[in-house]
């Protein structure tokens, strides 16, 4: 199951113009974390047009609701290079791959929507397990919120449209990528880093391979097993 999550939302005609989108491309699951505005006014529902049961449906919460998710995807136009790990982008076409060849049906994947103006802050970033980047003009790479939320909506609509060959396979989740996790740290613990620096960046690079591997749960175990031995 993927929700769309707007983080602290200020404007209610693109909240509304989101929920459309939503439901141009098959979405339901709409959550507002800690928004600035009332969802339900007047000009979000009168963008939403045919869409308002999303709105009406939508669930406000706070930041802590988002570890109820298995896997959770950033949105941002800040893009780094290959050594800043954490804003090192995937396209939204690469996504949609991503998302037609896994079981969605056991999985809780949630997609972040920045705030309007300043988008996602590093701290939301990194609690992704990795970020997508719609390519665009180098002069304005920014997207209004609604627009980009349009553009990544439709890939992954296109994508999963199409028969899946994975519908009987299941995938790993938060439980067990946090186990393998757990034991990636114990054994970095073991071993010496020139610099506390060297060390973090080893665990961003764990940390996003294995989010963006969307790792079987037989392959899951299989890697459990194999690093319990390097503990």
């Amino acid at each position: 199951m993927i929700t769309i999550i707007l983080i602290e939302p200020e404007t209610p005609g693109n909240i509304g113009a989101i929920a459309r989108s939503m439901k141009n491309f098959d979405f339901e699951r709409l959550v507002l974390i800690s928004p600035k505005c009332n969802h339900l006014s007047k000009e979000a529902l009168d963008r939403a047009t045919h869409a308002k049961e999303i709105l009406k449906n939508a669930l406000v919460k706070d930041f802590s609701y988002l570890k109820e998710f298995d896997y959770l995807i950033a949105t941002t136009s800040q893009i780094g290079t290959d050594y800043n790990i954490p804003r090192s982008p995937i396209t939204p076409e690469q996504l949609a791959e991503k998302l037609a060849k896994i079981n969605l049906k056991n999985l809780n994947i949630g997609i972040l929507i920045g705030r309007e103006g300043i988008g996602l802050k590093n701290k939301e970033i990194l609690m992704a397990d990795f970020v997508v980047t719609i390519p665009s003009s180098k002069s304005y790479p920014t997207l209004n919120a609604a627009h980009a939320a349009t553009v990544l909506l439709y890939e992954i609509f296109k994508k999963l449209g199409k028969n899946k060959v994975s519908e009987h396979i299941i995938f790993a989740t938060k439980t067990e990528k946090e186990i393998i996790l757990k034991k990636i740290d114990n054994i970095l613990n073991k071993l010496e880093f020139a610099t506390k620096g060297k060390k973090e960046t080893q665990i961003k690079i764990w940390k996003r391979l294995i989010g963006k591997s969307f790792l079987t749960k037989r392959e899951a175990f299989a890697l459990m097993g194999f690093l319990r031995k390097l503990e």
